[in-house]
């Protein structure tokens, strides 16, 4: 293997590592991911709860 080829694998891995540790973080300090504005998600019950609970607070 090429320097450019092991630099570029190193660097795929790294942004897939930060991409799922980002979503790790969010999710434990509770932040949606669909904003809370999809009337079609699937996930949108779910938001509409979280986004209460938030405002009984």
């Amino acid at each position: 293997m090429k320097l450019i080829e092991i630099v570029i694998i190193i660097a795929a891995a790294v942004l897939v590592i930060g991409v799922i540790a980002a979503a790790i973080i969010r999710k434990k300090k509770g932040i949606s991911s669909c904003d809370c504005d999809c009337g079609c998600c699937s996930h949108c019950k779910s938001c509409g709860i979280k986004k209460s609970e938030d405002k009984s607070e």
